[in-house]
């Protein structure tokens, strides 16, 4: 499945700008950082169990807020990128 996380985080406190960085952090364990708090991910139906549980246990739901966008296995065509970062294939393998 292709996934879209996008978060965003209270950094007006040092225990808000930690969180940012642990949900920063655990994204980039599950996918590839597309803008600053968006990342695309390729996974599988126990691996979005996996990081929903993470992030349920790092952000504080009083004051944060993360969006899962599930576009499924057929995205390819539900996806546009405008502008200069080159985008990239989840699926494709990374290693040469």
């Amino acid at each position: 499945m292709f996934i879209i996380v996008a978060y965003d985080v209270s950094t007006e406190t040092a225990a808000g700008r930690k969180r940012l960085r642990h949900v920063a952090k655990c994204c980039t364990v599950h996918g590839q950082r597309v803008q600053n708090s968006v990342f695309e991910c390729s996974l599988n139906a126990a691996q979005l169990v996996m990081l929903k549980a993470q992030l349920a246990e790092i952000i504080d739901p009083e004051h944060d807020s993360i969006r899962i966008y599930n576009l499924g296995d057929w995205y390819s065509g539900k996806v546009e990128h405008m502008g200069i970062k080159d985008s990239f294939a989840p699926d494709d393998n990374l290693l040469l």
